[in-house]
Parts: structure tokens; sequence; C-alpha cells
């Protein structure tokens, strides 16, 4: 509601430095060749990375592919039946695809093959493909990092099977993140069989890395890094002397894991790396103890030190079979990490559960009440004044839901801000040193209809603010409703410019990039995820456009005690994969 009366409310509550003007939203640009962009840190100088996801034309290796497998005839079987139930008729054949190149050609046949390969990822003998890439913004446009993928031997440009997170930036532009190595298609012989097949291998399963702004980079190769280790990079401090980088790496094996290993990866029905990710993906929390570590670079990008940072519980010992997990996901020029950690439940103590933690002086600090009913969260950034922010996990209305919050190291206190409802899932980002403090909550009356508005809130106000009602009412033409809705607030600057995701309306393209067609010959239309950027307006107005009948919904949804983009892959990434 984006009344006048809503106007004097949030300016009365609310620093005029940040708010007594509207913003003004523009694109950061879209990487070609993908439908969705998405921005992940910005740095005070004006450097900006991100992702892009959903990549057109991805490369399909049919070579290795046996046509005549149960498997691919059956889901083929169901393709049919698919485009039966639509009133259509099917326009590829499987022979078309092993012999006619149809994947190039034909959108339906290379959209299978793609939904085909991802139904069978869990299969090592079919090739692994991932729509996700590290993009650095430049003046408009996203410019691809490709991190650990290399040139593919079996078709034109890179494998396009490795996993890219790019994370964080510095001041001068050195970066940080991680992801997986490039799969390599290897001939492997199963014990007792005469003809190799084709197998997917790779050397680890995930990375940290550092990329200096001239392209020097430097892995984090971890403590222990035998069946390949992981390691992560999640953010990074420019210092005087060098860098401050934080994240997680793996310390060891706990010793069920091992004898898993050494009872069944003996290189006879599968390669030897192949039964570790299988290992690994079928174990809770996975098969290496990893914990959040801080690395410390001088300027010529040395590692001069790695320190661990610890749990938040100290295991028995009779706990060595399990494996124990922290991370630290930020860090300030402080040297002060905020992140996640294994702890015990406060009421049962073989019951393991992650709570938010800051780490600080060798220790990982749990500080959200347990008995309070929060039984999960996470910490995902920390200002130089010492402050977290980031959602914890209780129950509310009978269903578990996040609750954003900030947490002052220096008094102990932690304050929950009031969301857009009652049951509203809320997540805190970034924090910049004002207090203020950027993120997103669910909106919408019900479970089907929810989904994620973008928010801004200042430290010592009683509730969060919808960026939206700070957008215009109205494009260009001062007719049409406005283009964009904004979902997510990724990064708030110390100028309080915000940095995240909006949705808007484009037309639809398919899995080869072309634009689609009903059956009248139609162009259809689509919601895509796009990277912007907010700049306040100085002396702006809160513009009031809602109709007369928008009132009673904006007040009664208010007083409720984020779904819907998650259709668009990948909004949520930060939160679900950073562990």
């Amino acid at each position: 509601m984006k009344y006048k009366l809503l106007a004097a409310s949030i300016l009365a509550t609310m620093s005029t430095s940040a708010l007594s003007a509207t913003y003004q939203l523009t694109e950061l640009g879209a990487l070609e060749g993908a439908k969705y962009s998405y921005v992940t840190d910005v740095s005070e100088s004006g450097h900006i990375i991100g992702i892009a996801n959903g990549l057109y034309n991805l490369p399909v290796d049919i070579e290795h592919i046996d046509f005549s497998l149960s498997l691919i005839q059956n889901a083929y079987s169901n393709e049919v039946r698919a485009f039966e139930l639509s009133d259509k008729d099917i326009t590829f054949t499987l022979e078309d695809i092993e012999k006619n190149n149809a994947v190039a050609t034909n959108a339906d046949a290379h959209s299978f093959m793609i939904r085909f390969l991802a139904n069978v990822s869990a299969n090592y003998q079919f090739q692994k493909l991932s729509s996700l890439t590290a993009i650095k913004y430049d003046s408009g446009a996203a410019v691809e990092q490709t991190l650990f993928d290399i040139n593919s031997p079996d078709y034109p440009g890179v494998t396009r099977s490795v996993t890219n997170f790019y994370n964080a930036v510095a001041e001068d532009g050195t970066t940080v993140g991680w992801g997986s190595a490039p799969f390599d298609k290897i001939e492997f012989t199963i014990e007792e069989e005469t003809d190799p097949k084709p197998w997917f291998t790779r050397d680890f399963i995930e990375r940290g890395i550092i990329i200096s702004e001239s392209g020097m980079e430097v892995p984090l190769v971890p403590q222990f890094s035998e069946y390949g280790g992981t390691s992560q990079a999640s953010d990074i401090v420019k210092t005087a002397d060098g860098y401050i980088v934080v994240g997680n790496m793996s310390l060891g094996i706990p010793q069920t894991r091992q004898t898993n290993i050494t009872d069944n990866c003996d290189d006879k029905y599968q390669p030897f790396s192949t039964c570790i990710e299988v290992i690994n993906n079928q174990t809770t929390r996975g098969i290496f103890n990893k914990q959040a570590t801080k690395w410390t670079l001088d300027n010529a990008f040395n590692i001069t030190s790695t320190e661990v940072l610890g749990l938040a519980f100290t295991p028995y010992e009779d706990e060595v079979d399990f494996a124990f997990i922290s991370n630290a996901f930020a860090v300030n020029k402080n040297g002060i990490a905020a992140g996640v950690s294994n702890t015990r439940y406060y009421d049962k103590d073989t019951t393991i559960i992650t709570m938010p933690v800051y780490f600080k002086d060798g220790k990982a600090v749990e500080f959200i009440n347990q008995p309070d009913g929060w039984q999960g969260g996470k910490s995902l950034a920390i200002n130089d004044n010492n402050i977290v922010t980031g959602y914890a996990t209780r129950r509310v209305d009978g269903a578990l839901r996040n609750k954003f919050f900030y947490h002052d190291i220096a008094t102990g206190t932690t304050v929950y801000p009031d969301s857009y409802f009652t049951s509203s899932s809320s997540y805190g980002n970034s924090i910049n040193n004002q207090g203020y403090i950027v993120g997103e909550g669910e909106v919408g009356i019900s479970d089907s209809s929810r989904r994620s508005a973008a928010f801004i809130y200042k430290i010592g106000d009683d509730k969060i603010t919808n960026l939206n009602d700070l957008l215009p009412c109205y494009d260009m033409d001062g007719t049409s409703s406005y283009g964009y809705s904004m979902s997510e607030a990724k990064v708030i600057n110390e100028n309080n410019e915000i940095f995240g995701v909006a949705t808007k309306t484009v037309e639809k393209r398919n899995s080869l990039g072309e634009v689609v067609t009903d059956i009248n010959g139609k162009t259809e239309y689509e919601s895509v995820a796009v990277a912007v950027k907010l700049s306040p307006i100085p002396n702006g107005t809160i513009e009031d456009c809602a109709p007369p009948d928008a009132e009673v919904y904006e007040r009664r949804s208010a007083s409720f005690s984020w779904y819907g983009l998650l259709l668009l892959p990948l909004i949520a990434f930060r939160r679900v994969f950073r562990f």
C-alpha cells in the first residue's frame, strides 16, 4: 500500500538519509545465453559479482548413451504420453536424437535430454550437466567466470559439468567462491564383464578459490585432501597487509565413513572416485568432518595462516562415527566471522542441530536461545560494528518458519523484528555500518499464494518495509503497471544503495533460447529473475498507487499471524547451498 499515510509513518520511524527518497531501479545486465541472473556481492568501490542460471543450449553428448536401454526408452514413452495429454504430437523420436542430432535443432528433443540427464544424475554412467555459472558485472554486461571448468574434449566450449558459486568481492576486486571439479569421461570395465563403458568421474566434490582482479587464481586446498577433500570460500575482506578469507574445509573423515569406503570402494563395479561420490551423497552431512576456517593472505596472495574456527560444541569420545560441520559465511574488518555450526539440541543431548553462530577469539558462539523454540538457522552477514544478521527457525502456527534477526555481540542481545505478518518467513541478508538491514520475506495470505518480497529495515524500528512500496507505481508511459517486482535484497552498501533480484515478464524461451509460441502462433511470456540496483532518489516521494479496493487486502495482510520465486531456480542459493 503506497499511500501518503504509509510514507509519513515510514519517514517518522526511519532515517531520512535512506528512506525520505524513493528508489530508482537499474538492471545490472545479464549473461548472454542465460535465462536468470542474480547478484551475490558488491564492494564499496563498485565491483559487482553474481551468478547466472538457466543456461540455453547446454551441450548433450549423445555418443556415450545406449539408446536401447530401458531407462531411456521408458523416459521417452512417458514423454509421448505427456504430449498426448496436452493434445500435442511429439516432434521427435529417439532415433532422431541418436542419428540426426535432433538435440541441436529441436527444442523438445533438447529439453527431453536435459531432463533425462537430470533425472539420472545419481547414475555416473551418464553425462553430468549444470546450468549454473559465475559472472562478473562490468558496465552493464555480465562476463562469465568459469572457475574450475575446462574446455571439453567432446564438444565445443567448456564441459558445463561444474557447479560454481561466486560469493564475495573485496575492495580491490579480488573475489572468492567455490566450485566442483569438471567431470571427465573415462572408460571403465566392470569386473566379470569384457567391454569397457563410459563413466563420469571428477577429482573433487568442492574446492574454494581466490581470484585476484588480474586473474591470478589461488585454490584453497583443504587440510584433509584425501578423496579430494572439500573447501569453500564464502567471504573476503581487504586489509592493510593483505586479505582475510572465510569459509570451511575438510579436516578428516569419521571412522564409520572410512570403513564404508574400505569395504565398498574396490574398483570392481564402479570407479573408486564414483564410489566416494555415492557414499558422500547417501550419507547425512557427507563423509567429511568440515569446520569453519579463516585464511590470512599477504598482498602477493600467499597464504600466511590458516585458522580452524571450531564447532559450537565438543563431540564426545564415542561420537567419532559421525561427521560434524561448521561454516563461516561472512567476516568483518575486525576478523569476526558469522556462520553456522552443528550443536546439541538443548533438551536432547544425542540430537544434533544446526544453529546460527559467530566465531570470535577462537570460539564458535551460539547465541539463539533454543528453549524459546528455536531449532535452526544461519548467520549470513556481520557489519564492522559486530552486529550479525541472518535467520532462525521455529514453529509458527504449526509450521516451521524462518525469522530474520539481528544480534549485537557487544551487548549479547538478539532481536527478531516483525515480518510482513506473523507466519511470514523472513531472512536478513546484509547489514551496513549504519544499521540498515536488507533481505526478503513472504507476502501473500495463504501458503499456496506466498511469494518473496524484498525489504529494508533500520535497527530500532518496529517492522520491515517492503521495497516495492518505495518503487514507482507505473512504467514510463504513466499507465502500465511497474514492470519489476523486488523479490530479494542481497546487499546494501554505505550509500544505502541496494542490490538484489527482481522479477519481470519477458518473452518465453525454450532450452535452445528460441522464443516460444502457442498453438495459434502467439508469443508466450514468462517471469524471470534479473539482477538489479536500487539507488535512492533525493527528495523523492512515495507514490499513492493502490486501487481503492486494495486497501482492505493490504491492511488485512499486514495483520496476518516466500515460495513463489523459488520456482525461479536458485533464487535463494546462498541460504540453501552455503553449508
